[in-house]
């Protein structure tokens, strides 16, 4: 490695650093102990490393877990350091995020995503307008079972998206705005909805109901959560193609060749597979168990039942689970950031932080004070290129 390219890794280790060197020269706040201070400069470190990314996020979340840990910053005895450290491996919503992306695969190994995509485009494609809600709605027919926008967006509908756009000459190069703008925005504005609708589709969707039922003890599961978010999400969904084709519009209003394309592309598919029939009725039973049954068993059940049967059927083979590099690096990184997460709460920051945020606030109404929190937490996104690690380090203060 050149001086010249170290140079800026090293910044992003000295900004972390230096935020958590500054926290632990401040004297200890009333209301606080000596180790909680402590924790919560480890937990600067973590949240300004995510926001620096001089290694991978779940490093940095390790490296953080492991201080805590060693020092006995939440826990007395080494014994109890070490059940606090591996706490969010055996957290369900971390193993339902692993299942969820798993999920992903029996929708791209065997085509069933694409497969569903090219059949919504070939039934609307014929004008442009049509074609964008054949986009959104692949979006939100996957959006239960891909909680990685990245995964849904950029793996199944952007490869069919591309596509269309040259066949009327649209390229980012020539004529952008004929027809692939439009769609590409689309599609971008489209997952931005979707992602919202239900708790399995975006990761930090899960993790933030975790925190939630941790630190607000409000218990949010999945059918809570879309009942709660599909009335504002449908109409949404319903607006996002309609009001981009007004603020975006494209030059090309009707698109015929796409409806041919599609079918094309359908007839070079073959016969659906017994692998994506097997692999559609696994998700309306995943989905069915998510809604109906709590009362028997936990969706991270139901979860893991599925994608045992998605190995036993053939639909994905166990070299394509432990392959799953996504899923792998979702359920480490979880795990660490709901370990740490929950430590803030152990040592008695987020209580003590609760007190005094409550006396700031008092005298303001609770309208003016939950839209400031949204605008707040909305702005501070900025600073962030990933939004798991927008949720870990600013939910809990929020919360």
């Amino acid at each position: 490695m050149t001086q010249s390219a170290s140079r800026p890794t090293l910044v992003k280790w000295l900004v972390p650093l230096a935020a958590a060197c500054l926290i632990l020269l401040l004297p200890v706040p009333d209301g606080l102990t000596p180790a909680a201070w402590r924790y919560t400069a480890v937990f600067v470190f973590v949240v300004v490393g995510l926001i620096t990314e001089p290694v991978a996020a779940p490093v940095i979340g390790f490296i953080g877990l492991c201080t805590a840990a060693v020092l006995r910053l939440v826990a007395p005895t080494p014994a109890a350091s070490v059940r606090w450290a591996l706490s969010g491996f055996s957290n369900d919503v971390v193993w339902l995020g692993f299942c969820a992306t798993t999920f992903a695969l029996g929708y791209e190994i065997p085509g069933l995503g694409r497969r569903i995509a090219l059949l919504l485009v070939a039934k609307l494609g014929a004008n442009t307008l049509g074609l964008g809600y054949a986009i959104a709605a692949a979006d939100l027919v996957l959006a239960p079972f891909m909680p990685s926008n990245t995964a849904r967006s950029a793996g199944t509908i952007y490869p069919v998206v591309k596509s269309i756009p040259p066949l009327y000459g649209s390229t980012p190069a020539v004529q952008p705005r004929a027809i692939g703008g439009y769609l590409c925005w689309t599609a971008f504005a489209t997952t931005s909805v979707t992602s919202c609708m239900f708790a399995t589709a975006l990761a930090p969707n899960l993790f933030a109901a975790e925190l939630a039922g941790k630190i607000a003890g409000v218990q949010v599961g999945w059918m809570a959560w879309m009942t709660g978010a599909l009335p504002l999400g449908i109409l949404l969904f319903v607006l996002t193609p309609a009001v981009s084709y007004v603020l975006y519009p494209p030059t090309i209003k009707r698109g015929p060749e796409v409806v041919t394309w599609a079918a094309t592309e359908l007839v070079a598919m073959g016969p659906i597979s017994r692998r994506e029939v097997t692999m559609a009725l696994l998700a309306v039973a995943a989905l069915a168990g998510w809604i109906f049954g709590g009362a028997i068993m936990a969706p991270v059940i139901v979860s893991l039942i599925v994608v045992a049967l998605m190995v036993i059927t053939g639909v994905i083979t166990w070299n394509d689970v432990i392959g799953n590099r996504q899923g792998w690096n979702v359920l480490v990184w979880f795990a660490t950031l709901v370990a740490m997460a929950d430590g803030l709460n152990q040592v008695g920051f987020l209580g003590w932080l609760a007190e005094r945020s409550a006396a700031a606030l008092a005298g303001w109404s609770a309208v003016t004070i939950a839209v400031g929190l949204i605008a707040l937490f909305f702005a501070i996104h900025y600073l962030f290129a990933s939004t798991t690690a927008h949720a870990t380090a600013v939910l809990p203060a929020f919360l």
